[in-house]
């Protein structure tokens, strides 16, 4: 019998006997070809395995668990929300359109979706991996193949959407595109030159995939779910960080809800919005009514999210956890502090947070005053960023162990100025997100505390659900699906901050009474900056931006003016004792993104005559 041989590097990748073990997990021992690895079911459980590996991947085989690389606070610096302090990083060269083909920074993702999308093919191919024996015992072997199936049309789905998001975009033509859509293994001896599939075509793939995945998935992974007395062996929360039914939804609910925008809605089919607010819906009832059951760790919408926390009720789907890890805090303490002050905040950032009373700080009845403009602050301001003359203060016991310096005085000039260190950020602000305030490198050991990535969270569907919901019913205060979307926003505007404090706004907020009043299109404007806010360095934004802009050239539609614009700091002087001027008009840099779209790697193109570039990279061709 003839070995099979299948391939897709970049687009291509070789599994045959001597490359199955750098794709398959566990490794394999001795030679092993694409046909008789199926008699050892640990080698075909591997072909799952690994793909949940490559999520989060920052090179293939190097899985980051946090939000400190180019798919989180690096893909911010690329948006208004943040500055890389790094002139070499090449997200912020990305930024200013300094970047050159060699150093794509999206090629490795490229990469890793169409090895991933392989493993899960040759894993569907011909239903071998749901008839692959796993287990003796039959009930056993039932769960495992059940479960192995639908979490391969769940990952397929997930790497066809990180394609979609990353890739989507306007052909020379004008044609909105996709990805290449690969549903089997390539034959190594083929001649692989692909097309890209049309936008449209890309988001039925991605749906039916995850139709195909509720299927065989359970509800969700939680041991509570199943009867008193089931055998949990291989069902139940032990698979937590594995795809379940809400896992799949929030996929649906992602796409629907960027297909659904301006964008990629030429048309403004509202059904679009109707869907994405419909599965977001399902997304918080299960939150609220499955998840929020007596125990410890049970779901409380009112709770504060916490970041070092792998198994936090928040969680929708996350990566798996690295354990004591300090690189988040290493990132954005300034070096003052022994860190690299790696990614500063933008001041557009700090002013998109409102005053104490949940009013933004250019209304009438603002009590934000600019001569002390980190007082009376949105309390979230405080879980978020570090300012000048804020304090870090250790988790256990409240003391203080730093305390930031960026005003400049004479000529002295604060430890934690920017300009001052390498190590510094280059707006005057650090971030305090994520940040497990018990870390001070000066102490022996050094405390840390497990850091994983939350890819879908419940915050992310409220503010979905608000979004799409208010476009189906052009009055956010009228109930679909039984929520309103202003009833939704109050989930997140009432809820305690990253630090555990409880806003003032919890029960009366007059501006969100103000704003649900005046009606659809000020509404809309308010949750996109709640959203701003919320995923503030999660790599959000980056796609959000683009999602609600139009317009492809100079000169056409919004994109430019809302992407490519100056981004501020502040420039501190200190005048006297615990007196600062601010200079909030300083500019750091300014972004100039050739595109609304991200370049289809130019290696691709080189490879594939087929492939169709992406407008505004003609120079990547």
């Amino acid at each position: 019998m003839k070995t099979k041989k299948l391939i897709l590097s970049g687009l291509i990748l070789v599994l045959i006997a001597t490359s199955c073990k750098d794709y398959l997990e566990p490794w394999p021992n001795g030679n092993y070809d694409s046909e008789n690895l199926w008699e050892y079911q640990n080698f075909v459980q591997g072909m799952i395995n690994r793909c949940y590996d490559n999520i989060n991947a920052y090179e293939v085989g190097n899985s980051r668990r946090n939000y400190n690389d180019n798919e989180g606070v690096y893909l911010d610096g690329v948006t208004d929300d943040a500055v890389i302090t790094s002139s070499t990083n090449v997200m912020r060269r990305y930024a200013l359109n300094t970047m050159t083909t060699s150093q794509d920074p999206l090629q490795i993702f490229w990469d890793r979706d169409y090895r991933s999308i392989s493993q899960c093919n040759f894993f569907l191919q011909d239903r071998r991996g749901y008839n692959t024996r796993y287990m003796i015992k039959e009930t056993y072997n039932s769960q495992v193949r059940t479960r192995l199936q639908g979490e391969a049309f769940a990952l397929r789905a997930f790497f066809e959407w990180d394609l979609l998001q990353k890739f989507g975009g306007k052909g020379a033509d004008g044609q909105m595109l996709g990805f290449p859509i690969v549903l089997e293994p390539v034959d190594v001896n083929a001649v692989i030159n692909y097309p890209r599939d049309t936008y449209d075509n890309c988001v039925a793939r991605i749906l039916a995939d995850c139709d195909s995945a509720l299927k065989y998935l359970p509800l969700a992974h939680r041991d509570f779910l199943y009867p008193s007395g089931t055998d949990l062996t291989y069902l139940g929360g032990k698979y937590w960080n594995r795809f379940d039914d809400v896992a799949v939804w929030a996929i649906k609910a992602s796409v629907y809800l960027t297909w659904a925008s301006p964008r990629f809605n030429s048309g403004n089919l509202v059904a679009r919005w109707d869907s994405a607010a419909k599965i977001s819906k399902k997304i918080i009832d299960f939150k609220l009514t499955v998840d929020q059951i007596s125990s410890n760790n049970s779901f409380r919408p009112a709770n504060a999210v916490v970041w070092t926390n792998p198994n936090s009720p928040e969680i929708v789907f996350s990566t798996r956890y690295n354990t004591g890890n300090t690189s988040m805090e290493r990132l954005f303490y300034p070096g003052g502090f022994q860190g690299d002050g790696g990614v500063g905040a933008t001041q557009e950032l700090v002013d998109a947070f409102g005053d104490e009373n949940g009013y933004p700080i250019d209304h009438a009845s603002s009590v934000y005053d600019e001569t002390d403009p980190y007082a009376k602050r949105d309390p979230r301001f405080y879980s978020v960023i570090f300012y000048n003359a804020s304090e870090a203060k250790r988790l256990s016991n409240n003391k203080v162990m730093y305390t930031f310096e960026n005003a400049n005085e004479g000529t002295a000039v604060g430890k934690d100025a920017a300009g001052t260190s390498a190590e510094n950020s280059r707006t005057n602000y650090h971030i305090k997100k994520y940040v497990y305030m018990a870390v001070n490198f000066s102490d022996s050991p050094v405390q840390s505390a497990p850091h994983s990535k939350f890819i879908h969270r419940w915050s992310h569907f409220v503010l979905a659900f608000a979004e799409a919901a208010n476009h189906v019913t052009k009055d956010p205060t009228v109930a679909l699906y039984g929520l309103t979307p202003k009833d939704a926003i109050k989930y997140m505007r009432s809820r305690k901050t990253y630090d555990g404090a409880t806003p003032k706004f919890t029960s009366a907020d007059p501006y969100l009474d103000e704003v649900a009043a005046a009606g659809e299109t000020a509404f809309d404007q308010f949750v996109k900056n709640e959203r701003r806010i919320e995923t503030c360095f999660e790599g959000m934004r980056f796609y959000d931006l683009r999602r609600w802009t139009t317009g492809d050239n100079a000169g056409e539609g919004n994109w430019e003016s809302l992407i490519n614009k100056p981004v501020h700091g502040a420039y501190i002087v200190r005048t006297g004792e615990s007196a600062y001027d601010y200079d909030f008009t300083w500019e750091v840099e300014e972004r100039k993104l050739p595109s609304p779209y991200n370049p289809i790697p130019y290696n691709e193109m080189m490879r594939m005559d087929q492939l169709v570039q992406n407008a505004g990279w003609p120079s990547w061709n």
